[in-house]
């Protein structure tokens, strides 16, 4: 049992710190991991215990675990404490989490972006060339990334991996 301890302390502490590096609270991450490799669901105390974090932590990494869509509040029956589980299919969390950070990060940028080249637009036409083309470069690259984003969010799975081991058989024949 201890091995196992230590294999769950050891990716809790691995995906809090990722999502550190991905702009996402550290208690955040360490809670959703936890919760994601939890069996049964869990209340705020058990997740208290097990992260050795405070009541109010909790409170606030479960708080945006909901409002990101990846974890939920569920009844367990004979019990009047609430408890918590996160998606358990990987392709679904990831979707979800993608459509989050979509709406959170790039989103706005595009927006910047597309107000910066419209105010740019209607300068003379010699005078913000540079930062018009510059931009609207990187405007188009957003919008790219956005397009692809949208076709891979409809697909399902399967098609997913179908095509990636499709790109990479691909390049393994080019080199």
């Amino acid at each position: 049992m201890a091995e196992l301890d230590q294999i769950r302390e050891r990716f809790i502490l691995h995906w809090g710190e990722m999502g550190s590096l991905w702009g996402i609270n550290r208690t955040m991450a360490q809670a959703h991991a936890l919760l994601f490799i939890s069996p049964k669901p869990l209340s705020a105390n058990e997740i208290m215990e097990e992260l050795q974090i405070s009541r109010g932590n909790v409170s606030m990494a479960l708080r945006e675990l909901i409002a990101w869509g990846i974890a939920s509040r569920v009844h367990v029956k004979g019990e009047r404490r609430e408890y918590y589980t996160t998606e358990k299919d990987v392709w679904t969390m990831f979707r979800v989490i993608a459509r989050e950070r979509k709406k959170r990060e790039v989103d706005p940028t595009i927006n910047v972006l597309r107000d910066s080249v419209t105010e740019l637009n209607k300068m003379p036409s010699a005078e913000g060339q540079y930062e018009r083309e510059q931009l609207q470069n990187l405007l188009d690259f957003f919008e790219t990334g956005v397009n692809v984003y949208k076709q891979l969010e409809a697909q399902n799975p399967n098609s997913i991996l179908k095509l990636l081991g499709t790109v990479l058989r691909i390049k393994n024949i080019a080199f």
